[in-house]
């Protein structure tokens, strides 16, 4: 396991992931990050507000996207890796589900592969079983093109549960040790605003799992619906989202707003080891 993501993980605070997207069209910073030396900036000033990892995506997942060819994912991605890990020992994270970028990431420096379809790709198991490095799997009902047609469940909460306990076996079977797994439920990937409401209320259940949790809410359309607000204008319902989700056992929160994010979270840890 690599030893940035095991240091973080053996700590007990809450981690915090800033979000660096090399897209033109990721729903909240698309298009802002697209040069190496501009990424590498913003990933320094993510560093200096207190981020604990640089999560580094070349394809936008957001609703309705667009897939991006293999060659291009990599000249978006491995550039800024590379960029960063020469100058920092941040810890990187990947933001891929194509084994491909995964192998060419790792190469560049990245510690962590974070894959919205939670390794369901042809080979991906395998590839981050020989790779040796921790993966993050992520509940997705559909695809991006299509996931928030129409989701439905039986019981979202449970779905969620069951589906991350099945990628997880088969990623031990495949060879991944299970202290080298982090799963992530998938807030706005195929589920309602009340679907989304439900997992955040009850996220505490996934801890059955006996693995890390990392959630994803900073800046969501369940944040724009509940607030009425466009995206540059959910700061602090993402906030006070981090903060419930870390009252029921979230480890890892992947965010746009890295300061104020890690100054309440710094609050919530305080309070949760005082006498």
């Amino acid at each position: 396991m690599s030893n940035r993501i095991v240091q973080l993980l053996n700590q007990q605070r809450p981690i915090v992931m800033g979000i660096l997207n090399t897209t033109p069209d990721s729903f909240s910073d698309g298009g802002d990050y697209l040069s190496a030396s501009n990424a590498l900036d913003h990933a320094q000033q993510m560093i200096a507000e207190g981020a604990d990892i640089i999560d580094i995506g070349g394809e936008s997942t957001r609703p309705g996207a667009q897939p991006v060819a293999l060659e291009d994912e990599i000249n978006r991605v491995v550039p800024v890796i590379s960029e960063i890990r020469n100058n920092s020992e941040i810890a990187i994270s990947i933001d891929t589900s194509k084994p491909e970028v995964m192998r060419a990431a790792v190469a560049a420096g990245a510690d962590l592969v974070n894959d919205v379809n939670a390794l369901r790709a042809e080979s991906a198991v395998e590839t981050c079983a020989e790779l040796a490095v921790p993966v993050c799997l992520m509940h997705m009902q559909g695809e991006p093109r299509t996931m928030q047609h129409s989701p439905q469940y039986e019981n979202v909460v449970e779905d969620v549960a069951d589906y991350l306990q099945q990628r997880m076996q088969a990623c031990v079977q495949a060879g991944i040790k299970k202290e080298r797994i982090i799963v992530d439920p998938g807030f706005g990937f195929g589920k309602t605003l009340a679907h989304n409401l439900s997992l955040l209320k009850h996220l505490d259940a996934l801890q059955a799992l006996g693995l890390p949790l990392l959630i994803g809410i900073s800046r969501k359309s369940m944040i724009g619906a509940i607030l009425d607000a466009e995206v540059d204008q959910r700061l602090h319902g993402s906030v006070a989202a981090a903060v419930l989700a870390f009252t029921r056992g979230a480890k890892i929160f992947r965010v746009h707003d890295v300061k104020p994010t890690v100054d309440a979270l710094k609050v919530c840890d305080a309070m949760s080891n005082a006498q």
